[in-house]
């Protein structure tokens, strides 16, 4: 069994992507993030959940 994660996922349940900035319009992550948000770190999710918020903006 995995590790139990403490960082939860963004997810928002907005799925669409934003096709000009390849990231999704909810949650501001990759295709590739949220395909490998269940095999990532805590330091893995914690670098992307930081780096949201510039994505945002």
């Amino acid at each position: 069994m995995p590790p139990l994660r403490t960082i939860i996922s963004p997810c928002v349940k907005v799925c669409q992507m934003d096709t000009r900035v390849a990231q999704c319009a909810g949650c501001r992550r990759t295709l590739a993030e949220i395909a490998g948000w269940g095999g990532m770190s805590d330091a893995e999710r914690r670098a992307v959940m930081d780096d949201l918020p510039r994505r945002a903006a």
